[in-house]
């Protein structure tokens, strides 16, 4: 059940950016959906412009589908993309290539959108963080192919690149400092409220770094990172007042004992909880992230009592949202915590760590 339920004076204004469809109900929440780079790529498949076509054309009818009932601000990732970019030109710096990336994915889902009668609207958006911060000595943030170990050295004495271990393999790793200002959320405000009818695309790949120059605050540098898209994504739905930020994974949502036989799901849980256990620090590259921004979501809105994270399957957006499947992040949880409980009859296996090689981040 949505909490944040919205209720009108029959001699009241309807707000503008409120929507009515065929089923004459009206839209009441506004949610920031975050789907990663590896939704346009199919594990085992190059990642081809054809191919990401082929796989934005497989999620938009679920987009398209939420937004037709709610107010929806659809965000992305961009590692495959990303990655990609800077082998073919290592000249060119992470900020322009975040932004080619961000017109790449954009098009490809807006295209896709369209053809299931959902109009959308990309905005390559710039995001400042600090140049100064810590994240800049430790860099955190995969992107790019898996390798082996001896290609990996190759690659980073050739390259100058800093490559870490991503599982059984090697990627390369760069700076993904915290989004401090989105420059464009007006522009989303904008859209949401004067042209309801479009679905804001926004902060693709965590959106474009920038920072501001001291003593000229209005100028703005490229900063040679990448954001994570599931920080921005939190941030841009407390910017908007979100009433709900949605994490879409290929794995379901927050586990104990991932990938193994007696792994079980959270179906709702506090941050408090969350926090307390550690939950995801297993994983930081993967779950850890998409906790953490979740955390930042509940804990940061001005509707903290009301509003929500959640953290599931792309394929079961529907039953997130009613929490029959997926995890459900809030302040107020009875006993902090509950897990799911599947009936005996229904054929459920958990998710199990596989020795294939890992997708992108």
């Amino acid at each position: 059940m949505i909490s944040s339920l919205v209720r009108f004076s029959s001699h009241a204004p309807l707000p503008s950016a409120l929507r009515f469809y065929t089923t004459s109900k009206p839209v009441h929440d506004r949610i920031v959906v975050a789907v990663g780079g590896n939704a346009l790529q199919r594990r085992g498949e190059r990642l081809t412009i054809e191919n990401m076509l082929k796989a934005a054309a497989g999620m938009a009818p679920t987009i398209a589908s939420l937004a037709a009932e709610h107010e929806v601000v659809l965000t992305h990732g961009n590692g495959p993309q990303v990655g990609e970019l800077a082998l073919e030109r290592s000249a060119a710096t992470f900020d322009v290539l975040g932004a080619e990336s961000v017109g790449q994915i954009g098009y490809v889902l807006s295209q896709a959108l369209a053809s299931v009668g959902c109009t959308a609207a990309p905005i390559v958006t710039q995001v400042v963080v600090d140049p100064q911060s810590h994240a800049f000595r430790n860099p955190t943030k995969f992107v790019g192919p898996v390798y082996g170990p001896k290609e990996a050295h190759a690659l980073a004495e050739s390259l100058g690149w800093t490559v870490k271990q991503d599982g059984e393999y090697y990627r390369r790793v760069v700076p993904s400092p915290l989004p401090l200002e989105i420059l464009q959320v007006d522009a989303v405000r904008t859209l949401l409220e004067h042209a309801p009818h479009i679905l804001p695309i926004a902060c693709g790949g965590g959106g474009v770094p920038v920072s501001r120059v001291p003593g000229r605050p209005q100028t703005l540098h490229g900063v040679e990172a990448v954001i994570d898209k599931d920080a921005c994504g939190a941030k841009l739905a407390v910017d908007l007042n979100a009433d709900i930020f949605i994490i879409l994974t290929d794995g379901g949502g927050i586990w104990k004992k991932f990938g193994k036989p007696d792994a079980k799901e959270m179906a709702q849980v506090t941050p408090e909880y969350l926090l307390g256990t550690k939950a995801g620090k297993s994983f930081p590259g993967s779950m850890g992230p998409k906790i953490e921004a979740a955390i930042s979501f509940v804990e940061n809105s001005s509707k903290s009592k009301q509003v929500y994270a959640a953290i599931g399957d792309l394929k079961d957006v529907a039953k997130i949202l009613s929490n029959e499947e997926g995890t459900i992040i809030k302040e107020k949880v009875e006993g902090s915590i509950v897990w799911r409980q599947r009936g005996d009859e229904e054929t459920f296996k958990p998710p199990r760590l596989t020795n294939d090689p890992p997708k992108y981040g």
